[in-house]
């Protein structure tokens, strides 16, 4: 039950929202009460005692049974098993217009204190009482009072991590930083529309003023449409204690030692987050800063930085919906405590997992196992000489005991190093380093660490691993149909299956030209796959192929139509050396890789498209077996392998005789078209315009 909630807690915040796994992670919690209540309640001192009388009412057979090291263990698992869960426990303050806040669970801290509760009451003499001890006594030996302490340490823990998120929450359900921050977001950007409606000088040459960080330094007032601030309006300054982007943007060298640009690409996707979170909210928001984001990224070779900034921002994005990380920085000492915090269950775990080596070797010299008992027989007046009897082994009650602390530690050392090396205490450290620059303080903290820390990334907090998913409806491997990931798809009605590919780098440069092309022609505007076509003269004669019923009809025809051209025009990473077109080669990739994605987003999000969801994923799944039931034939058939131009007469062939979905028909009279055209580079990039603007959307 730790495994998984520390593993779906942890790693997969996300899918605790899906039906399946919030029924596993439900029933983890659910089932915890009544099992601990069982096992503790058979810990007691009299409770494995045994007594029973023989049917002939003369013999008795008595035993007495006590056990020092086991109860230690289970009051130390049950414990563990609960800073697990407040560890992997989301706790997410956020704007009433945004949804329904997550508040801190009640139920940890009643459990605790149950837990608590049992463990003194049936062990009292042994345990509790030796908790407040700390010299042996006749009935205190040095290994109960130790085991006393370890017993008992982690409620303490326990308490101090409730408190932290309880006091996190309510302090960030009312910052302007944190919960309110939409409405107040809102509010000020109307001002600064207006004030840049006023002067717009150098509006090109800095970024606008966006708030960054510092927002409940400066008073609000309240409005029918959000909050303002209440000083009469000019641009923040420096002495208002808000740091805004521009003031970020003009930041040098002496305020902060480094000289790459991350750290204000971080600040420039913090302020781009709290614009998304009022999108979210539902306030009708200008593209604020717009202008300046296409001027300064969408440049020659500024691909990797439009993504890792777009990134950043989703990340923050997921951080403040998915996690109780944001909620810690309302208070600038609340993440310094909560290092300590971890901190310390990082040295519990630690020194539990010494004693408890040296707690099982003792047991074990003496020859005691879990339980060890005392026995005799009394009949009639004559008692027998009592006999001595282990019951249980030693490893049923250390080897769960290391994998939870293994586990605990895990999660304290991820929660440990998502403070280090989060986003958020880069934006924090860097705003920090502006204010305290402009304002003539010391930073506080040296340069040398401040620098290290900001430059410094770790894989746990990437919320992004450069990888996107790829499908299609076109199944041409002969082991596609028999895995057994395709049965199981096929018997739970499982989405198609997918597979994960490295993000190449001319998705990348392809999808920035796209955006430049669009921001250069007609204001920024992205248009959609007729507006692409139509930017070419070779497209136009294309602008069929996007009148379908929606979306969904339009993304599986061109879907279609690539995989028959990919058949007969195939890409090797070798062509580029071999003298080949790294332009045509580029194309290539970017259309075949954006078509397999589109198809991924049907099957997997078919949410994240215009057309009803539904729909979509009905249409994916009427399509695909459609494909499947023409190819099936030729799956099973074996022989040489086909060159591509028979590969594609074959496949082209077979789908134009056997389909009887109009999308099919309509993507192969695509793919024909396209490998009848002369012109493969233009056609790839009137495929990439079009998947582009698709995926962007």
């Amino acid at each position: 039950m730790t495994g998984v909630m520390v593993g779906i807690g942890s790693y997969g915040r996300r899918y605790r929202h899906h039906r399946f796994t919030r029924f596993i992670f439900l029933g983890a919690n659910t089932l915890f009460l009544p099992i601990i209540s069982y096992v503790v309640s058979t810990l007691g001192d009299n409770s494995n005692d045994y007594v029973n009388l023989h049917k002939d009412r003369m013999t008795t057979l008595a035993a007495l049974c006590d056990s020092v090291f086991h109860p230690c263990m289970i009051i130390i698992w049950a414990f563990l098993f609960q800073i697990a869960a407040i560890n992997t426990t989301s706790v997410v303050a956020i704007d009433s217009r945004e949804g329904r806040r997550v508040r801190p669970p009640s139920q940890l801290l009643l459990r605790g204190i149950w837990t608590f509760y049992l463990g003194a009451s049936i062990t009292a003499k042994r345990f509790f009482h030796g908790l407040f001890r700390f010299s042996p006594t006749e009935d205190h030996g040095p290994l109960t009072l130790i085991c006393s302490k370890i017993m008992f340490t982690p409620f303490a823990l326990l308490c101090a991590k409730i408190w932290l998120k309880c006091y996190s929450f309510g302090k960030a359900r009312k910052s302007f930083a944190l919960g309110h921050n939409p409405s107040l977001v809102f509010g000020y950007t109307q001002q600064l529309l207006q004030q840049q409606g006023r002067s717009r000088d150098g509006e090109d040459a800095l970024p606008p003023a966006l708030l960054v960080m510092g927002e409940d330094s400066t008073k609000v007032e309240k409005q029918p449409w959000g909050y303002v601030f209440s000083e009469t309006w000019t641009p923040p300054t420096d002495s208002t204690g808000l740091v805004t982007l521009d003031t970020v943007w003009q930041s040098d060298k002496t305020m902060l030692p480094t000289s790459t640009p991350r750290p204000k690409d971080l600040c420039l996707s913090f302020a781009l987050f709290k614009l998304l979170r009022c999108r979210f909210a539902r306030y009708d928001l200008a593209n604020v800063g717009l202008k300046f984001f296409w001027s300064l990224l969408l440049k020659d070779g500024e691909h990797d930085r439009v993504f890792r900034v777009i990134a950043d921002e989703l990340s923050f994005l997921n951080d403040y919906y998915y996690s109780s990380l944001p909620i810690s920085y309302s208070e600038c000492w609340l993440p310094i405590l909560s290092v300590l915090i971890s901190v310390l269950s990082i040295g519990y775990c630690v020194v539990a997992a010494y004693f408890i080596v040296v707690f099982a070797a003792q047991v074990h010299k003496q020859g005691r196992n879990q339980i060890h008992c005392a026995f005799w027989c009394n009949k009639l007046q004559v008692v027998s000489e009592p006999r001595s009897k282990s019951f249980g082994s030693l490893y049923f009650d250390v080897v769960p005991e290391f994998l939870l602390l293994v586990l605990v530690l895990i999660a304290e050392v991820r929660d440990l190093s998502s403070y280090i090396y989060s986003n958020w205490t880069k934006v924090a450290l860097k705003c920090h380093c502006v204010k305290s620059a402009t304002l003539q303080h010391p930073l506080g903290v040296p340069k040398w660490i401040a620098s290290l820390l900001l430059q410094c990334r770790c894989k746990i907090t990437d919320h992004w691993d450069e990888k996107i998913g790829q499908c299609s409806v076109l199944v041409l491997q002969p082991t596609a149909r028999t895995t057994l990931v395709g049965l199981l798809s096929r018997l739970f009605h499982l989405p198609d299956q997918k597979r994960r590919v490295e993000l190449p780098v001319a998705v990348k440069v392809c999808i920035v030209d796209a955006l430049r092309t669009a921001a250069s022609s007609n204001g920024c505007r992205l248009g959609n796959g007729r507006t692409s076509l139509n930017r070419s003269q070779v497209g136009k004669g294309f602008l069929w192929a996007c009148n379908g019923k929606g979306t969904s009809d339009t993304i599986l025809t061109w879907h279609i139509a690539t995989s028959i051209l990919e058949v007969r025009h195939p890409f090797r990473h070798d062509d580029q050396e071999q003298g080949s077109s790294p332009v045509s080669d580029r194309h290539k990739i970017a259309a075949t890789h954006l078509s397999r994605y589109c198809a991924y987003l049907m099957t997997w999000s078919p949410e994240l498209l215009p057309d009803e969801e539904a729909w979509s994923k009905g249409l994916y799944e009427a399509v695909k077996e459609d494909t499947e039931r023409v190819l099936a034939d030729r799956i099973t058939m074996s022989g040489p392998p086909l060159t591509p131009e028979a590969e594609y007469q074959d496949l082209v062939k077979l789908l134009s005789a056997g389909s009887n979905h109009s999308v099919v028909m309509n993507g192969v009279w695509l793919g024909k078209r396209l490998v009848e055209c002369d012109a493969m580079q233009n056609l790839f990039c009137v495929y990439l315009c079009y998947a582009t603007n698709l995926f962007v959307l």
